[in-house]
């Protein structure tokens, strides 16, 4: 059985209504499309939307066969769920549950959440302490609500490995927290990602992958960066994972954004095949 392959929202051209976006997405050959709910006004937005907007959606998505499977939530990078503001905190704990009951209505699947503690402000000895308190509160709505949280190892100095997220993993010890490693961060880091995963073994619902170099995990085209492809594909044969597979990389409506997105795709199902992953 061949694995789910995906695309996240910004690989695509902006500003498509919703019918166009997931029947483009049908049409270049991929199985699912990630949403963002970034920082930006317009993407925060989407968690006001009116029944009637999502129904819209809802439907959008019957039509188009084309299931909106995951949530990148990275508003938290402005909305941090460790800040020392009192007030950030409130707003990103506000945003985490309507971001929960939104997937719920919508019948996305998993929330991928960063594992920054703060982004846009200093860390400080309680950072983790409030990033964890932060975690456990939304995991208690996503419990009741039945939305899988799925934490991503990043860039910097925060949860930067599997080995890392683990912790957080083990420590809630809930089915509706799991993992959502991302290749490129680890390879940028400069650690061993067939350990890394081996790391998350039970734990990981899907896999980000992107190209990257030292220093700089975005806008990287596939091919031009450090990730072995390949070794990570025949680690998660290995480890019998049939989880989703989704390319993360961003376009930024370039005019032959969708050419670029085929090639992409073609490139990666390559690396499946010769990992062996392909089937």
């Amino acid at each position: 059985m061949k694995p789910l392959i995906g695309i996240y929202e910004k690989a695509l051209p902006l500003h498509l209504e919703w019918s166009a976006m997931l029947r483009l997405t049908a049409e270049l050959g991929f199985d699912f499309l990630e949403m963002s709910v970034d920082e930006s006004d317009e993407r925060l937005a989407r968690l006001d939307w009116s029944a009637s907007q999502r129904k819209d959606l809802r439907r959008a998505i019957e039509e188009a066969q084309t299931p909106i499977l995951d949530l990148c939530l990275s508003a938290h990078r402005k909305f941090a769920l460790g800040s020392a503001d009192e007030g950030v905190r409130a707003k990103a704990l506000d945003i985490f549950h309507r971001a929960i009951d939104f997937a719920a209505e919508i019948g996305i699947r998993i929330i991928q959440l960063a594992g920054y503690y703060v982004y846009y402000e200093p860390e400080d000895e309680h950072s983790l302490a409030r990033y964890r308190a932060g975690l456990e509160v939304g995991l208690a709505h996503a419990e009741r609500t039945g939305v899988m949280l799925a934490l991503e190892n990043v860039d910097g100095v925060h949860v930067n490995s599997i080995s890392r997220a683990m912790r957080f993993v083990n420590d809630f010890n809930s089915p509706w927290f799991q993992l959502y490693p991302d290749i490129g961060n680890l390879s940028e880091q400069g650690l061993n990602v067939s350990d890394e995963l081996e790391a998350g073994k039970g734990h990981i619902v899907a896999v980000h992958v992107k190209d990257v170099v030292k220093g700089q995990v975005r806008r990287i085209p596939f091919g031009k960066g450090i990730v072995d492809f390949v070794a990570a594909f025949q680690k998660l044969k290995s480890m019998a994972f049939k989880g989703p597979v989704l390319i993360e990389m961003w376009n930024d409506d370039a005019a032959d954004s969708t050419g670029i997105v085929s090639e992409s795709l073609r490139f990666v199902k390559e690396k499946m095949r010769l990992g062996g992953y392909s089937e």
